[in-house]
């Protein structure tokens, strides 16, 4: 059926994403519109959950009432069913559609795999052509600078301008919002997502909404989860290569030929999905099987690597669709509960590359979330590689090692034990010991560690030879004193070996 005048049955989803509305107003209906009384019933119990396609669904109702009159009339029915206490949107379109099929009216909806029902059935069906995709609102407080914007209800809009690292709050506008704008905009969106292909709800609970609408990461919270409606949306300014960052050839050569175990970290908003984005194209582009989990679905990757929402799969669903696939390296953005974790190490060890992106303020934290979670001597099974971002740029970059040997700052031999490394990877210097000392386990900061204890081992000599210019290089303790000096005795040279024996160095006494 085309849309001329008739009798017509509105689907559920046909009035959330607005689109009967939109026939109405294109002029591809006339005639008398039916609203199956299960549609209000279940958009009230959703509503009442904080769901915001309940929201969403009155307040498009309300609108396809409203706008009843002439040319079209709106009326709501009910068939007596005698509903369960929780209508499920199944039994809701079964409902809708056994009516229209009942009384011989034309089925409006935009759902396909319903459209293939009400036609096997030989119902009429009017579905809208596709996706309308007008400016949204909520596009209208972004410019290209812009980062995030920041709307609240009572509070004027606000926004971040700039780049990862280097952006300032600003306000857009003096005006406070008002919650029927902050409502519009909200339901605006989650329309959008629900029609557009690149469009999804990710996560629907009470009080909140997450949304991924193309660029657009959008966070939905209303009461009672928060006092007011309120609507975060973040866009990538920039999309970077992995060219675009300058990096020693040293890293890019690790990069395509050892790291599999990959950690990417930083604070927030310094611009760590961005270069997981960067690295996936540059694997993807040398031929490698690219895989990723997300939540939400933000990287804007090329049609050959398939990205995974952990919010329509649990996690063993995950696991054996990875392991059965065997890509040669799996994204996971972002590691934040022990079952993501858990996740991570299981692919590592099953032998697929993996790239986490964790939230850390230094790239030794990055480390540490694995502490607790996975035996020591496992971690550089996991982890081999260490990114930091700062600023937008390759900040820090770690490798990691197991040995067995004397932890610094240990004497006797006895105490020897597994010890796991952690490099600066570009100077080869080595910045952390972690190994377990007792029932505890220890991350001792060895650079530092050893300028001190230089630093006290220089005291103690000039105490022995005043007159005397000591210099440290690894290991070594170099100490220059004057040819002549009377200090320079056998008695306090012989002390001066006993002093760099105990601390560990080699003493080199150079007389000038």
């Amino acid at each position: 059926m085309d849309g001329r005048e008739g009798v017509y049955v509105v689907d559920i989803d046909a009035v959330v994403d607005g689109s009967a509305r939109r026939l109405i107003g294109e002029g591809r209906i006339t005639g008398r519109i039916l609203v199956h009384k299960a549609i209000i019933e279940y958009l009230y119990s959703e509503a009442k959950k904080g769901l915001s396609h309940g929201f969403t669904g009155l307040s498009e109702l309300s609108r396809l009432i409203n706008s009843s009159g002439e040319i079209v009339e709106v009326a709501v029915v009910d068939d007596e069913t005698r509903y369960p206490r929780e209508l499920s949107l199944d039994l809701v379109k079964k409902l809708v559609r056994d009516y229209a099929w009942k009384t011989g009216a034309a089925l409006i909806t935009s759902d396909k795999v319903q459209v293939e029902a009400a036609r096997a059935m030989g119902i009429p069906v009017v579905s809208p052509a596709g996706a309308r995709r007008g400016r949204l609102k909520l596009e209208e407080f972004f410019t290209d600078k812009t980062m995030s914007v920041h709307l609240k209800e009572g509070a004027p809009p606000l926004a971040k301008i700039g780049r990862p690292g280097k952006w300032a709050f600003v306000a857009i506008s003096t005006e406070p919002l008002s919650r029927r704008e902050v409502e519009e905009i909200a339901r605006e969106v989650i329309e959008a997502a629900s029609l557009q292909e690149d469009g999804f709800v990710e996560i629907d609970r009470p009080g909140s909404t997450i949304v991924q609408l193309h660029d657009y990461r959008i966070v939905i919270t209303r009461p009672p989860l928060s006092e007011g409606w309120e609507i975060t949306a973040v866009r990538p300014v920039v999309k970077l290569r992995l060219e675009d960052y300058n990096i020693p050839e040293k890293l890019l050569n690790r990069l395509m030929e050892r790291a599999e175990g990959i950690l990417i970290a930083g604070a927030p908003g310094m611009g760590k999905t961005t270069f997981a984005q960067a690295l996936a194209e540059f694997y993807a582009s040398r031929g490698k099987v690219v895989k990723t989990i997300e939540s939400p679905r933000d990287m804007r990757l090329p049609p050959t690597v398939t990205q995974y929402s952990k919010n329509y799969a649990d996690l063993g669903e995950l696991h054996d669709i990875l392991l059965l696939s065997r890509p040669d390296y799996t994204f996971y953005d972002e590691l934040r509960s022990d079952e993501d974790f858990q996740l991570y190490v299981d692919l590592r060890l099953a032998g697929i590359g993996m790239v986490g992106v964790v939230h850390a303020t230094t790239p030794i934290d990055a480390i540490q979330r694995f502490i607790r979670r996975v035996e020591l001597g496992m971690i550089p099974s996991i982890i081999d590689t260490v990114i930091f971002i700062n600023e937008g740029r390759v900040d820090k970059v770690y490798e990691l090692s197991m040995t067995v040997k004397l932890p610094t700052g240990l004497r006797e031999a006895e105490l020897s034990r597994p010890v796991v490394e952690v490099k600066d990877f570009l100077t080869g210097e080595l910045e952390y010991e972690i190994y377990t000392f007792g029932e505890q386990t220890m991350i001792v900061p060895v650079k530092e560690k050893g300028k001190n204890r230089a630093r006290e081992l220089e005291k103690r000599i000039l105490k022995i030879i005043p007159d005397a210019t000591v210099e440290v290089e690894d290991n070594i303790i170099i100490v220059k004193v004057p040819r002549y000096s009377p200090k320079l005795t056998a008695r306090r040279v012989k002390r001066l070996r006993r002093l760099a024996e105990k601390a560990g160095y080699e003493l080199r006494i150079v007389p000038f």
